[in-house]
């Protein structure tokens, strides 16, 4: 969501300083283009240099350096930004924002900005809950300031409690779900009943064996917090996996493919946006052992049965207006085989990948996908994070809704 967005980070005097290194970091590797401004105490405690380096833009410390005779820097600034976080922000500067100062480089920019202004501050829990300073974070809520709260924790200063600098990760998951919430209520995904499945299915051999693949539940997950994210009502189903279901997802965890089944079974009348990314096993044995199977000199054969294809079975009972996506993770002659499932399981849109490939596929944090559509639409996203991909699935299914409309 922050790919290609300009953002100016300021950067204020205080211990948190080097957390800002890592946020300048993590910005650009998000896809956003930094400038950084640095006031004259932050500079004590991390060099210019060092965001130069990461930004690969020069940093502004000084209201009266002028690259550039043709521009005045901080107005440049100002126009410039897409948005302006400043991280850590100090009570000092605080109190000047709220107070209209504008002494240096940093406040005069964020006088003279029109774009939203993000402060994250970090102080000793004292001074973060003193009334002045309280005060003058409720005049700037009220001005239209938004804060990323601060953590509570173990401080430089030796005490503990609010006002550590919310973790550089933490400020980009915010930058990012504020960007997506701006865009939700133009997206089709708003406000939808969304049922997303994920991960892999186990099934028991014995009590110490199962069959189960290689899938993870990323892209899964990914599709889940991107789909919140857009304002969408999300219920996650999913096999066993070490992902962390999204904030502010309904969550359901089961273990085999007739689990799934059932799960499945009982939300997707509800659901008007069912995204099928499991990787449900196509077979099972057919007698479970209660008991732990010995080692033995002669082979062990195992006999299979077909699990109930879930798709297929949505595929047959889908609703009127009701979108179906499924997904075709294939080893080769990717494009026939996932026009053939599109066809043949009734989905309005299907999502094909090639496994094997290094850096992409299960258990990578990379994919690349064909997006098949049942209008004869398509669509190839090169090599991207999975929650890019996530989006731009997404965004796909918005256009087809707004093409054939929805329930």
């Amino acid at each position: 969501m922050l790919k290609g967005q300009k953002i100016v980070l300021g950067v204020c005097g205080g211990i948190a300083a080097y957390k800002a290194a890592a946020l300048t970091s993590k910005l650009i590797q998000a896809g956003a283009n930094v400038k950084v401004i640095m006031t004259k105490s932050a500079t004590e405690f991390i060099t210019p240099l060092t965001f130069q380096a990461l930004s690969r833009h020069e940093v502004y410390t000084d209201t009266f350096i002028e690259p550039k005779a043709s521009e005045i820097a901080h107005i440049e600034l100002a126009d410039w930004a897409d948005k302006i976080i400043i991280a850590p922000a100090t009570a000092n500067l605080i109190a000047k924002l709220a107070n209209g100062l504008a002494d240096d480089m940093l406040t005069t920019t964020l006088l003279a900005t029109k774009a939203p202004v993000y402060i994250a501050p970090a102080m000793n829990v004292n001074m973060y809950n003193h009334k002045a300073v309280q005060r003058n974070m409720t005049t700037l809520k009220e001005d239209g300031v938004i804060f990323i709260d601060a953590d509570e924790g173990f401080l430089a200063c030796g005490w503990v409690g609010k006002g550590r600098l919310a973790e550089p990760e933490d400020i980009v998951e915010f930058l990012e779900e504020e960007t997506a919430r701006n865009l939700a209520q133009h997206n089709e995904i708003y406000n939808r009943n969304i049922l997303i499945t994920a991960g892999p299915t186990q099934e028991q051999i014995d009590p110490a064996r199962y069959f189960t693949n290689y899938s993870s539940g990323k892209m899964g997950y990914a599709l889940a917090k991107a789909a919140r994210s857009l304002g969408g009502k999300v219920t996650l189903i999913s096999g066993p996996s070490s992902q962390t279901p999204p904030k502010g997802v309904s969550f359901i965890s089961v273990t085999s493919a007739q689990d799934m089944l059932e799960a499945v079974q009982s939300h997707s009348q509800d659901s008007d946006i069912i995204i099928k990314s499991a990787a449900v096993a196509d077979y099972k044995p057919i007698q479970t052992l209660q008991q732990k199977q010995k080692k033995k000199m002669s082979n062990w054969s195992i006999e299979m049965e077909k699990t109930t294809d879930i798709l297929a079975a949505l595929g047959n009972q889908k609703q009127e207006g009701q979108i179906l996506v499924g997904f075709a993770a294939e080893t080769d002659q990717v494009e026939q085989y996932a026009r053939g499932k599109l066809e043949k399981k009734h989905l309005d849109m299907i999502v094909a990948n090639q496994i094997g490939q290094e850096g992409t596929g299960f258990h990578s944090d990379s994919n690349e996908v064909l997006i098949l559509t049942k209008d004869e639409r398509q669509k190839r996203v090169s090599k991207a994070p999975k929650l890019e991909i996530a989006y731009e699935i997404l965004n796909e299914i918005s256009h087809y809704i707004v093409r054939n409309g929805s329930r």
